[in-house]
């Protein structure tokens, strides 16, 4: 029996194929356009996760997962820029009304894109970012070292700790104003396209109107974990992609490996407890690495010389999939990858 996609899926295909993979070279040597962001915001995939009296689709989670592997084996540039939105917009759900009510449904709705500034969090106990009380509202104070979408998004979710211990999210508009800089773009291996900078934030101020959670750092860091442990879909997307490129005899075995992989990491996700199962997720992930590495590294070779240049498909895979080996990465996942490594 054939299941009919979820109208967001079909969305996503569309746009992969008549805008992102079309364009992903170019896209990967230059920066994701305005025009691809625009075509997000209509797209309706920016209000995938939130509630339906917001003006989003309240999608189950095999939709997110199905369109960010849509999305990022098409462009993981422009994958990156947009997945950042979903933190936020979730953050909001079960946010203080106040900013949720001025913000959700222009999120969910795609009028406004968000970025994210919390990854420093996992660096604790060193705080990067300081938050203190003043003048009825806080002040922010440290550095953001990786803030992707600069000069796309509009708005942005940052993140600092308290001195009493607290992880402490508020939104301002993402955009240089008294109390934050942002550096030139970064140069990268990969996805420079997706305008990646670091924030000096020197006395930024923000109301208590725009806080919207105030949570213990070690209540903040347990919901976290499972992120950081679970396979990311983008893996698959990209895995998906550099398997395209290749000969059935050499992508079979990959195939059938890659879905093994994701069939059980995606079962732990819909089933599992958030907290059940950490170690064998993390295992996943690590596995879907493996795949995705020898995927990518297939597709170079099959390429042969012409992989080396700029404009080949290959070679673009194989920095992205670079990039996805550290994103997200943590002291703990980075200690496991490295011992499957040595062994």
């Amino acid at each position: 029996m054939t299941t009919t996609p979820h109208p967001l899926v079909t969305r996503a295909r569309q746009l992969a194929d008549d805008l992102l993979a079309p364009n992903a070279e170019t896209v990967d040597q230059s920066e994701v356009p305005a025009g691809h962001i625009a075509a997000i915001k209509r797209s309706g995939l920016l209000g995938i996760g939130a509630p339906e009296e917001f003006g989003g689709a309240a999608a189950p989670a095999s939709v997110v997962r199905q369109t960010a592997e849509v999305l990022s084996g098409a462009c993981c540039s422009t994958w990156f820029v947009q997945t950042q939105h979903h933190t936020p917009v979730a953050t909001l759900v079960k946010g203080a009304p106040p900013v949720r009510e001025r913000l959700l449904g222009p999120m969910a709705r795609g009028e406004l894109l968000s970025g994210v500034a919390y990854a420093h969090l996992r660096a604790y106990p060193r705080t990067p970012v300081r938050v203190v009380r003043e003048r009825g509202g806080w002040r922010f104070d440290g550095t953001v070292p990786w803030y992707t979408g600069w000069g796309l998004n509009d708005v942005m979710l940052l993140a600092g700790v308290t001195d009493s211990g607290e992880a402490l999210f508020a939104f301002t508009e993402a955009r240089e104003q008294p109390g934050l800089r942002a550096s030139p773009p970064m140069r990268l291996a990969a996805l420079t396209a997706a305008r990646t900078v670091s924030l000096e934030l020197d006395g930024l101020w923000l109301a208590e109107e725009a806080v919207t959670l105030r949570t213990p750092f070690e209540q903040w860091a347990a919901e976290d974990r499972p992120k950081t442990v679970t396979a990311s879909p983008a893996v698959f997307g990209v895995t998906e992609a550099a398997l395209g490129l290749l000969d059935d005899d050499t992508a079979g075995p990959l195939r059938t490996r890659l879905a093994e992989i994701r069939d059980r990491a995606y079962t732990l996700a819909d089933e599992a407890g958030p907290n059940e199962h950490l170690d064998e997720r993390l295992a996943l992930r690590l596995r879907s690495y493996e795949v995705m590495r020898a995927a990518t590294t297939a597709a170079v070779v099959s390429g042969g010389g012409r992989s080396m240049a700029l404009t080949s498909k290959a070679q673009r895979l194989a920095r992205e999939a670079m990039f996805l080996l550290v994103q997200g990465q943590t002291a703990e996942s980075r200690r496991a990858h490295l011992g499957v490594l040595a062994s």
